[in-house]
């Protein structure tokens, strides 16, 4: 019993590599043998917002839930695109210009909110979302008002494929999954989720409640903007419906379905209801339908998200083979 189960665990460690290895490769070869060109546009945003919707979940670590992530992406995306712009700056510069914006703002914001918790924290972080969008609206020619910021500089040259943009996006989510996946399980990371079991024990040893707070908030902000501005040299032109509400709505589907608990939950999350609604292209009337029923039935029946789906089959398959082992004995 002793060698089989060290056994199995070093099975364990070298098939998640293994895993992540070939998700990796495929990946990388997909624009080879996709032709289409709006299939590589959709894999794009698939990357864009999976950065979006992973930052999200890692502030809700240190038991704090936003409502107002995807102003964040605004924040980037207005304040690159702004700069490149008007002062006629590289995007490549502007870029990570606009995340520090949004970073520098999340913590500025963070400092009077680390006092809040649970709804107050919600409803605080949902009303200051619809002020940077009510700016966004009434900055006129500066920001593009109710239309929209329109000639934004590209990221590449004009007439560049998709492809090379492609690439970048998927580099681009690929380091900051991992800057994210290390932020969580560092020592930082260890502290956030003590400080969301109980505050009052995190602080009894030492632990900078407040402080951690505003730092995961401005580590969180630093790549929503990151993803905005991302957006903004990509897409060229950029209006603030993108980042309202609703649109924060739908990264905290992509991380509740994904599933919460999860480092990959909210990267499962999003590239499923990203890619639904495309096979769905011909009713397009239906596709919120589909959503609510699929965000209906992981609510309901699985807890712990799409993620949690493997482990919940085999403990389903567990109790019935057990009660069919106790049935025969009787």
């Amino acid at each position: 019993m002793n060698t089989e189960q060290p056994a199995m665990k070093g099975k364990r460690n070298v098939t998640k590599p293994s895993i992540v290895v070939g998700l990796v490769v495929i990946i990388a070869i997909l624009p080879l043998v996709l032709s289409s060109i709006y299939m590589l546009h959709i894999l794009i945003l698939i990357f864009i917002y999976t950065i979006a919707a992973v930052s999200l979940r890692t502030i809700t670590i240190s038991g704090q839930f936003p409502l107002a992530h995807a102003a964040f992406m605004g924040i980037g995306a207005f304040s690159s695109g702004m700069i490149a712009k008007w002062l006629g700056w590289s995007p490549w510069l502007t870029m990570p210009l606009g995340a520090l914006v949004a970073m520098g703002i999340g913590m500025l914001i963070g400092y009077p909110f680390a006092r809040l918790r649970a709804l107050y924290y919600a409803m605080g972080s949902l009303f200051f979302g619809i002020g940077v969008i009510s700016i966004i609206y009434a900055g006129g020619d500066w920001t593009g008002g109710y239309s929209g910021l329109t000639g934004i500089p590209p990221l590449l040259p004009l007439g560049t494929s998709k492809v090379p943009y492609y690439y970048f996006f998927f580099g681009l989510a690929a380091v900051s999954l991992l800057a994210l996946y290390r932020f969580e399980f560092s020592r930082i990371g260890l502290n956030l989720k003590a400080i969301a079991q109980s505050h009052i024990a995190a602080s009894s040893v030492g632990i900078n409640e407040g402080w951690y707070r505003i730092l995961v908030v401005g580590v969180g902000c630093f790549f929503a903007g990151l993803a905005g501005a991302g957006y903004a040299h990509y897409n060229t032109v950029v209006v603030g419906t993108s980042f309202n509400f609703m649109a924060t709505l739908w990264l905290v589907m992509y991380v509740l379905i994904g599933g919460i608990n999860s480092f990959i939950g909210p990267i499962i999350g999003t590239v499923i209801l990203i890619l639904i609604p495309e096979f769905f292209r011909d009713l397009q009337t239906y596709s919120p339908y589909v959503t609510a029923a699929i965000l209906g039935i992981v609510v309901y029946l699985m807890p712990q998200g799409l993620v949690g789906l493997p482990q919940l089959i085999r403990s389903r398959l567990f109790e019935r083979r057990k009660g069919k082992r106790i049935a025969n004995a009787s």
